[in-house]
């Protein structure tokens, strides 16, 4: 009778201990899952690109996703360092080297995009003017008006700001030794070849893969993205006249604030969500890429270049 009785105890402690297990579990799954959209674009078009991440996602994890559209990418970095943010598909370098500077273990690389027909995991900073100006060259801009696009975009800043403090002297406060006659931060990639293009600034920076057909925008590029808006001429109206070398490409993100069971769920969605619905992640994505390993190493010369800039003020 003793022996039964602890039997069932030792039962019932098994059941009770497997229920507890059960409902931690349970705990572990967060009701949200916050999908971090880099702002600086057209907003509109954006969220409706990443819908189709949503519902992937939704259906895979059991979740709600939540597109955290931001109206420039520092919104996103303290999204990340605040545990707002949980996923990015596509960071710029820069932006994610301010989220390492501050907390180097705020976020994991899942991976970083690759070019779906090359492979090559890259892209370029590009200065644009209007194809009827008569400017040729970055040293013909002299005394012109100028635009970058973001203060923690890369190619729409980090990158043509390092360059130009190399070749003009100076820095960004006092227009490169007064090289501009005036420098405005338009906010993003878009709004800087618009303004060209509608006489704002003579020149302005943004992105290119630089590789692809030209007339279509490239494999990848804010001119895609202009062209998907209806602005089917715009390869036609503007001229590149200066890239940089080449940019590592954008690392996806996750947070460290998410439980570790669901974060592998999610590295793994987001892995599915490339190879089983392509179609989706491209668009997400602003371009026909996939998704590559990545690491911190990809993005050290990013970090140390940002961290110097960041020491200089």
């Amino acid at each position: 009778m003793t022996t039964h009785f602890c039997n069932g105890i030792r039962i019932s402690a098994i059941i009770l201990g497997i229920a507890v297990s059960g409902q931690a579990t349970a705990v572990e799954q967060p009701e949200t899952l916050n999908l971090g959209i880099l702002g600086g674009q057209n907003s509109t078009q954006q969220i409706g690109d990443n819908q189709c991440v949503k519902s992937f996602l939704d259906k895979e994890l059991n979740i709600e996703t939540k597109l955290r559209n931001a109206s420039d990418y520092t919104a996103i970095t303290q999204g990340l360092l605040g545990g707002k943010v949980d996923v990015v598909l596509n960071m710029s370098p820069a932006a994610y080297a301010s989220v390492y500077i501050k907390n180097p273990n705020a976020v994991d690389v899942i991976g970083m995009t690759a070019d779906d027909a090359t492979g090559a995991h890259g892209y370029h900073s590009v200065v644009v003017v209007k194809a009827d100006s008569p400017y040729q060259t970055l040293d013909e801009l002299k005394g012109k008006s100028f635009a970058f696009a973001d203060p923690d975009s890369t190619s729409g800043y980090l990158i043509p700001d390092y360059s130009f403090r190399q070749k003009l002297g100076g820095n960004v406060d006092n227009q490169y030794n007064h090289f501009f006659s005036s420098i405005t931060f338009s906010g993003g990639h878009e709004q800087d070849i618009l303004g060209v293009l509608n006489g704002q600034f003579a020149g302005a920076v943004t992105y290119s893969s630089m590789s692809g057909d030209y007339n279509t925008g490239y494999s990848a590029s804010a001119f895609r993205s202009l062209i998907r808006a209806g602005h089917t001429d715009v390869m036609k109206q503007i001229r590149i006249i200066w890239q940089s070398p080449l940019i590592p490409s954008g690392p996806i993100l996750i947070s460290n604030t998410l439980p570790t069971e669901f974060k592998e769920n999610v590295i793994r969605a987001i892995k599915k969500l490339d190879t089983d619905d392509h179609a989706c992640f491209v668009k997400a994505v602003g371009g026909p890429l996939h998704i590559r390993e990545g690491s911190v190493a990809d993005f050290q010369h990013i970090i140390d270049m940002k961290r110097e800039i960041l020491s200089a003020h």
